[in-house]
Order: C-alpha cells, then sequence, then structure tokens
C-alpha cells in the first residue's frame, strides 16, 4: 500500500523534470537563431571596417576649400555646446594615411616639423595640440595658416590630399586604428631591418692567445 500511495507522486515528479527538460529544449531552439544572427552580424560589422579600411577613391570632387568653425577650447560662453567633429573618412582607408604620409614628405613638411618629431614647427607625436587634435583643426591649419612659420596652403593642395594629410598627421599621434596606420620607414630607425643588413666579413679585433 505504501508503495501504491508513494507511485503517483513519483510519476508527478518524473512528468514534471520531463516537462522542465522540454521547456529548456524549446528555449535553446529559440534563442539559437538568435546566437547565429549575432554572430552574423559581428561578422558583418568585422567585413564592413575591412571594405572601408582597403578603400581607394581615386575620382574626387572639385575642391571648395571650405572653412570650418573649429573649436579651440573647452570655454564656451554663451553658445549651447560643443559643435560636433567633422567625420574625415579618410581616418579608415589605410591607402589614405599612407598617402597622407607621401604628400607631408613631398609638401616639405617634414622641413619644418621635422617628421613629426618637431623642430621649427611644434611636433606632432605628443600628446599636446595647440590648435586641436578634430580633422575640421588640422584642416584649418593646412589651409588657413597659423601664426609665427604655418603657411597657408590655401588653393595649393587639393581638399582630398589635405584630407589625407589630416589622417596622416592624426596617426603620427596614435589617433587611427591600428590597422589603418601606416609604419615607420626603415631610415627613420635607429638602425636598419636585419632583411637589408649587407653582409660583412667578420674580422678579429683581439689577438689569439699565444
Amino acid at each position: 500500500m505504501v508503495f501504491r500511495k508513494d507511485f503517483p507522486a513519483k510519476a508527478q515528479r518524473r512528468k514534471g523534470r520531463s516537462k522542465g527538460k522540454l521547456k529548456i529544449i524549446l528555449c535553446a531552439s529559440f534563442f539559437a537563431p538568435l546566437r547565429l544572427c549575432g554572430s552574423l552580424l559581428f561578422c558583418l560589422c568585422v567585413l564592413t571596417s575591412a571594405c572601408k579600411r582597403e578603400e581607394r577613391v581615386f575620382s574626387q570632387p572639385p575642391s571648395n576649400f571650405k572653412s570650418y568653425d573649429v573649436t579651440m577650447s573647452a570655454i564656451h560662453p554663451g553658445t549651447a555646446g560643443v559643435q560636433q567633429p567633422v567625420k574625415n573618412p579618410s581616418d579608415d582607408r589605410a591607402f589614405d594615411a599612407n598617402e597622407g604620409k607621401r604628400l607631408f614628405s613631398q609638401y616639405n613638411c617634414s622641413g619644418c616639423h621635422f617628421n613629426g618629431g618637431g623642430g621649427i614647427g611644434p611636433p606632432l607625436m605628443d600628446d599636446k595640440w595647440i590648435y586641436g587634435e578634430n580633422t575640421e583643426n588640422i584642416y584649418s591649419t593646412i589651409v588657413e595658416g597659423r601664426p609665427n612659420g604655418m603657411p597657408s596652403f590655401r588653393q595649393k593642395i587639393p581638399d582630398s590630399q589635405v584630407l589625407q594629410i589630416a589622417a596622416y598627421v592624426r596617426a603620427m599621434s596614435g589617433q587611427l586604428r591600428k590597422d589603418v596606420e601606416p609604419s615607420r620607414n626603415d631610415t627613420m630607425n635607429a638602425r636598419r631591418s636585419e632583411q637589408r643588413t649587407k653582409e660583412m666579413t667578420p674580422k678579429q679585433t683581439t689577438a689569439p692567445p699565444q
């Protein structure tokens, strides 16, 4: 009689466990497509950013040498707030950053900035920005010029090249993604890489022991 009284309770517990397992299976089957969609979305974002990195634009619109309203201080009396920075598409393109590096040397920017280390002009590799680190600030510095040495390049450098130079200037202080920033030239290092080292015959500098 005891066994008969306990048996329905055991059967109910087993039945409840089976329902619980069924709920877990249903929940797993419901969330599995969501996890798959999340993985696909992540892969899509990675591929999209990679496509921007390799994008090359060879046909540029005509230059307008626009003057931006730049922000140089955190103090804004009588204004609603800080203006949003201008988005530079060259910041996401490795080709444009490398072109900016080439143009930086071609237009003799290194003559004053010494490859970014600073000399006649201020350094571009540290965290000290006199006129701001945003794209519109760098663009205005190149196009408008600055007092005490920085000439104006308005109508001398096309807009597309100014944006490429601005991207490289930001890259010198680590403002761009690492997969977009160009690497330093071997000639700028303290010594050449092993691949470029010329073969030399070893010479004995001390007399052999007697």
